[in-house]
């Protein structure tokens, strides 16, 4: 199988149907999702004797780079994973404990997932193939730490953002989650409304948003139960060089925005600071204006060290016409930024002819005085 994990899974499959003296589809799919985890799961590639499983259980699971960031700074005896799935991020937790203990309903699921543990870390896991929940009611122990990732999808295949939607439905279960348990993890979904999660479980303290290169895969949710500390939120990204940026809920509501129309300078905060919703806070912390309440574009004339945003160099306001985007732009290729505008960037590349590439960008946006669009470069 080694041999042919740089091949194409369907022409393997054509080229060697009824010729093989082994199960010919389940080795082509494990070469298609070794294919697919390449740079999801280098760790776990490259160990031969990981078996990977259906497309659906990889597309959900934990990335290496975001299963490592959870596990930082974790410790203690005692580790639990209530909704194990593929165990990326049981393995990566739980080997920062004593002990660790996952959990999964699916039973084929759970049988590749003890397998993969115990080539991975061996004796390290115990493994129960049912409900984590009941393995929480049944059991004597308390938890150093308990994870839960709850299913984000219903009977009919729709995306689940409310806690209290997904399964298990962690609201209603919250009370003996937590009487079991020094500390709380959640992994929620990216497009949750963080102030309805606070809502819901008044015990979160610390809410953390993970971007990977600028795009947000996870929200984390933690209640440290072992006493009261103050509400934090941490937006975090993982990119080439990794960016931070943490407030407190009362910052940004107490910070002061200016305003002001578009300097030599355009910032747009990360994606995980946008989620995060420091809308107020940003600006005030790296002396920008903002160019309008709802557009979130900062502008400067300077640029702040370490900030933790795209940085555009404004070349000129430009009226979007065809004829002066022929001109600047003979190919039709440049980057489109659409925000709080009239219309959105697909419908802008359409109507104007545009498709995105070059090293030239498009920020349109609104400012106090009205819709604009400005000619940027980008500024690494």
């Amino acid at each position: 199988m080694l041999d042919h994990l740089n091949d194409d899974p369907a022409l393997l499959l054509l080229r060697h149907q009824g010729k093989t003296d082994f199960d010919l589809k389940a080795a082509v799919q494990q070469i298609s999702a070794r294919q697919k985890a390449k740079k999801k799961l280098p760790e776990w590639i490259s160990n031969q004797e990981i078996i990977f499983p259906p497309t659906l259980n990889l597309e959900q699971s934990s990335s290496q780079a975001t299963a490592e960031f959870k596990a930082r700074g974790q410790s203690g005896g005692k580790f639990i994973d209530l909704t194990g799935g593929f165990g990326v991020d049981c393995y990566y937790l739980g080997r920062k404990f004593k002990s660790a203990v996952y959990c999964e309903v699916n039973e084929e699921l759970a049988e590749i997932t003890s397998h993969n543990l115990n080539k991975l870390a061996p004796e390290h896991f115990e493994v129960f193939t049912g409900n984590g929940l009941e393995y929480l009611e049944q059991s004597d122990e308390t938890f150093d730490l308990i994870y839960l990732d709850p299913a984000r999808r219903g009977h009919a295949n729709q995306k689940l953002y409310k806690l209290s939607d997904c399964e298990p439905d962690l609201v209603s279960h919250w009370d003996l989650i937590k009487s079991k348990a020094s500390k709380v993890l959640i992994k929620a979904s990216p497009m949750l409304d963080i102030s309805k999660a606070w809502v819901e479980i008044p015990d979160i303290q610390k809410v953390t948003i993970v971007s990977v290169k600028n795009e947000v895969k996870e929200v984390l949710l933690e209640a440290d139960l072992t006493g009261k500390k103050s509400m934090e939120v941490l937006a975090v990204d993982l990119g080439e060089s990794e960016s931070s940026f943490s407030f407190r809920p009362k910052d940004e509501e107490n910070s002061k925005v200016e305003f002001g129309e578009a300097s030599n300078l355009l910032f747009e905060p990360l994606a995980a600071i946008l989620k995060a919703g420091a809308f107020k806070v940003f600006g005030s912390r790296y002396s920008l204006k903002k160019l309008e309440p709802n557009s979130h574009f900062f502008t400067s004339g300077a640029i702040p060290e370490n900030i933790p945003a795209r940085v555009f160099e404004v070349l000129g306001e430009i009226k979007p016409s065809k004829s002066v985007l022929k001109k600047l732009f003979p190919e039709g290729k440049v980057n489109i930024i659409a925000r709080n505008y009239s219309i959105g960037p697909e419908a802008f590349k359409k109507k104007f002819r545009l498709k995105d590439g070059g090293i030239d960008y498009l920020i349109a946006t609104k400012t106090l005085s009205g819709f604009k669009v400005f000619h940027c470069r980008r500024i690494k």
